[in-house]
């Protein structure tokens, strides 16, 4: 894959550029609650437009239903990423039609354009291949180079992201470089121990991750929601607890086959419960108790891991030589069972090893409790595009980008 240095060798003065970003920030309205997507892709636009380029970034924000929707325009991100560069950002009001073209047609060297949120028009996500490569025909009449940098959507086989490649001349940004060069580095002779930590919600969402790590990582720690369904798999009462019962002959198998292959797969011994969901508007105090995981109240539910989990996972990672992390340990969002997640953001910045947070919500966490960004490995800005690389899958955007 050609990278964006040796496209800037080239020269780009004077050539319109086509940026991929991801630019699906989180929004409360018009405010951007965290922006580090943007920041993310700044290296990638500001080196274009320093070097003369007419750069035109594209991106989704959401999922609108294949039409214009106010309350997912782009035009929030477009002015913070505009603050960021510290010079005017122009904005397209649609993708293609005539906003888009007399915006592209307006820039000079140097400038950079935003376009309207690409799922905007239905082409973009279409299963049918020749809608969505009607779609890439009328985005590739907007550029003359393509350069792919957003790395949270190259698992998705849209217009966007793989037929635009397709047809111009391609190459790979920064921030896809550094995440696929991270990736490799939990796939490919990789430094041991090498240990996993993975939560969030659903055990279904990350079957498949797991399925893979059984051959590769020295020890999987598990925690979130996804854990009560292993709880419930070695025959203990979860109660109200997030449960995926189908799911429990898979998660018996995983723990079958983690101690023939000699696998270290860690769960909760001890867990907050409460009767009742905290409230995440107003953060009020929750009620809950601490017991042991196998004896969990049959009316009550798990929120987080518990004080003996937190020194337990703490000290599975100690030694680590490596490490990916991807979900939190608890439902952080709230002020009472946070300490579950931070205790595992904490044990990684403690350890000598390469540290890597899987996207999605572990970064939200990392930003939100408030840790130094700079102190681990790497963040990544895409929690599904790497779960899907460490499951062995072929990431759409990223092989369009092979010659």
């Amino acid at each position: 894959m050609k990278t964006i240095d040796e496209l800037l060798a080239d020269g780009v003065s004077g050539k319109r550029v086509f940026v991929r970003a991801d630019l699906n920030v989180p929004l409360a309205g018009t405010t951007i609650t965290d922006d580090g997507r943007i920041r993310a892709v700044l290296p990638t636009v500001k080196a274009l437009a320093d070097a003369g380029a007419r750069v035109v970034v594209a991106s989704h924000l959401g999922r609108p239903k294949g039409a214009p929707d106010p309350a997912f325009s782009l035009a929030p991100a477009a002015a913070r990423l505009g603050e960021l560069l510290g010079s005017g950002v122009a904005f397209a009001a649609d993708t293609v039609g005539q906003s888009a073209q007399d915006t592209v047609a307006g820039l000079k060297d140097g400038q950079v354009a935003v376009l309207e949120n690409l799922r905007f028009n239905p082409g973009e996500t279409a299963k049918d291949d020749a809608e969505r490569d009607a779609f890439a025909d009328r985005l590739a009449t907007l550029a003359d180079v393509y350069v792919s940098d957003g790395f949270g959507a190259v698992h998705r086989k849209h217009a966007s992201v793989y037929d635009l490649a397709k047809k111009l001349p391609h190459y790979a940004g920064y921030l896809i470089s550094t995440e696929v060069g991270v990736l490799r580095k939990l796939t490919e002779d990789v430094r041991r121990p090498y240990v996993v930590a993975l939560g969030g919600a659903k055990v279904s969402d990350k079957l498949a991750v797991i399925d893979e790590l059984l051959g590769k990582a020295d020890r999987l720690l598990i925690g979130g929601g996804m854990a009560y369904t292993f709880l419930k798999a070695q025959g203990h009462e979860v109660g109200i607890s997030l449960l995926q019962e189908d799911q429990i002959p898979a998660v018996t198998e995983y723990l079958r086959r983690a101690e023939k292959q000699g696998v270290e797969l860690v769960l909760p011994v001890d867990v907050l419960v409460s009767r009742e969901f905290p409230d995440l508007k107003t953060k009020a105090p929750a009620k809950y108790t601490v017991v042991d995981a196998d004896k969990i109240p049959a009316d009550q539910e798990g929120l987080d891991i518990g004080p003996k989990t937190r020194e337990l996972y703490a000290s599975k990672l100690a030694d680590a030589a490596t490490v990916f992390w991807n979900g939190p340990m608890g439902v952080f969002e709230h002020p009472d069972y946070a300490e579950g997640t931070k205790a595992v953001a904490q044990a990684l910045l403690d350890t000598d090893g390469f540290t890597v947070v899987g996207g999605g919500d572990s970064a939200a966490a990392v930003r939100t409790l408030g840790f130094d960004e700079s102190a681990f490995g790497h963040i990544s800005t895409g929690g599904g595009a790497s779960l899907e690389y460490l499951e062995g899958k072929t990431l759409p955007g990223l092989a369009a980008l092979e010659d």
